[in-house]
């Protein structure tokens, strides 16, 4: 499968697209078997960089934090539930 970009260089959404094709690909029950095992195989990295790519993502979003009069008192990670 060397005619395939570098994963590492896609980005999420190229990856995604990437990642889909492969499913229909194996979904469609008409590729052989050596080709669907590589096809398993490189959806299974485009699947990790996706992932990987979110949980960047998720990590730079941040929310408001209001202060008692709703005014806006500084920022704190989007995913911190100790925060609510």
């Amino acid at each position: 499968m060397a005619d395939h970009p570098d994963i590492a260089a896609l980005s999420f959404e190229d990856a995604l697209k990437a990642l889909e094709d492969v499913v229909r690909k194996l979904e469609s029950g008409e590729t052989p078997l050596e080709q669907s095992l590589d096809l398993y195989t490189r959806g299974e990295a485009l699947r990790a960089h996706c992932q990987t790519r979110l949980d960047s993502a998720q990590a730079r979003i941040e929310a408001i934090v209001a202060g008692a009069d709703g005014k806006p008192t500084g920022l704190r990670p989007f995913d911190d539930a100790d925060a609510r």
